[in-house]
């Protein structure tokens, strides 16, 4: 089998079913498996799997793994050359998986791959591609400077060697995955996708940003905003440090109480509202009156976003457009910033998106 595709699943039903249908859609042609790892989710997620995807392995939980070890769960599992972790709440275009087939073969000593990934209003994830975060960077990021933190020495849609990917999608051989002990178990939640991209650095092999393939990254989510996600990331950041640059006690002391003064004034960014629509618009060749019934505005139908009104919401109808339609439509989005955007899969009852990164995103049933 040439690859594996491993997504781990908490409480994201709608969004896991979005996923699914995108990656069902990239996998064709290619001898590959998804696998997905429930982690003891509450919402019905193993269910409509079951029933919608029965070629799907599913694995159950009996509890809340977290991230690294119910990855880890999953990966043991696969039986592809190459494996990628993959985040429930993204939505891959239909070429990704030959493209970075393609790309690894030209490549010695590889390592991780990952792409670029843009959120549910299309902008830019900086993430995608950063660098290994040395004490320094850490603490200008948290002063508010990102530029040594996250890879801006390559541009967004370049391809070349990157120091750290992110978690939400990771690319790999499977061996590789396997000698490098998978996900450090250490880590419950945030720091394993740093982890990991560091051991396989040193292992002498090399991390690659592939900007030429894009994925959207709901990220709200996987990423849970609470109160308590500063001392989570920093958390996960201490145990990286006394893993890999424990040098003496005075550096470990530094650490200690740098990580204390970051969580202590860590602010979460305040999550934007949820904008009154104006007007819904609708890219595809019909109305559907089921949808047209529960939306408080007029939908109207259209086939390009050019011109679209501040207050407008589009619709991407997956049933007419390809997944990479609609994710290029989002990246370059319209003249307006304030557009927002959602997604209506294949054959499904509900359209669901997300306003900005860092909220929950909506899901309409009809």
């Amino acid at each position: 089998m040439k690859l594996s595709i491993v997504i781990l699943n908490y409480n994201v039903r709608y969004f896991l079913e979005l996923c699914l249908k995108s990656v069902q859609e990239a996998v064709k042609g290619i001898d590959a498996e998804i696998i997905v790892v429930d982690n003891d989710s509450s919402d019905n997620s193993c269910d409509m799997v079951k029933q919608l995807f029965p070629d799907v392995v599913l694995i159950k939980n009996a509890s809340n793994y977290g991230f690294s070890k119910a990855n880890n769960i999953g990966v043991s599992k696969a039986k592809g050359d190459y494996v990628c972790v993959l985040n429930p709440d993204t939505v891959v275009p239909e070429d990704i998986f030959i493209k970075l087939l393609d790309f690894s073969k030209t490549k010695e000593q590889l390592g991780i791959v990952g792409c670029k990934l843009i959120d549910g209003s299309g902008r830019y994830l900086p993430e995608s591609k950063r660098n290994v975060p040395f004490l320094r960077r850490a603490f200008k990021k948290l002063l508010g400077s990102t530029k040594d933190y996250y890879a801006n020495q390559l541009c967004d849609g370049a391809v070349g060697k990157v120091d750290v990917l992110v978690g939400a999608f990771m690319f790999m051989k499977r061996e590789l995955y396997v000698s490098m002990g998978g996900f450090d178990e250490d880590y419950f939640m945030y720091g394993e996708d740093i982890d990991l991209s560091y051991k396989v650095l040193r292992s002498g092999f090399h991390n690659y940003y592939y900007g030429n393939a894009t994925v959207i990254h709901f990220k709200g989510e996987s990423t849970i905003r609470d109160k308590f996600y500063t001392q989570r990331f920093y958390g996960a950041m201490q145990i990286f440090y006394e893993k890999h640059f424990k040098r003496n006690l005075l550096f470990d002391m530094f650490v200690w109480l740098g990580i204390k003064i970051a969580c202590f004034f860590g602010r979460l960014p305040k999550a934007k509202k949820i904008k009154q629509v104006g007007k819904y618009i609708l890219m595809s060749n019909k109305l559907d009156d089921k949808l047209q019934a529960v939306l408080s505005k007029e939908v109207v139908l259209a086939l390009h976003l050019k011109g679209v009104d501040t207050a407008s919401e589009v619709i991407f109808d997956a049933n007419v457009l390809s997944y990479k339609e609609v994710i290029n439509m989002m990246e370059n989005g319209s003249e307006s910033k304030y557009v927002t955007y959602k997604i209506l899969p294949k054959k499904a009852n509900f359209v669901l998106g997300s306003d900005n990164a860092i909220s929950k995103g909506e899901v309409i049933l009809f």
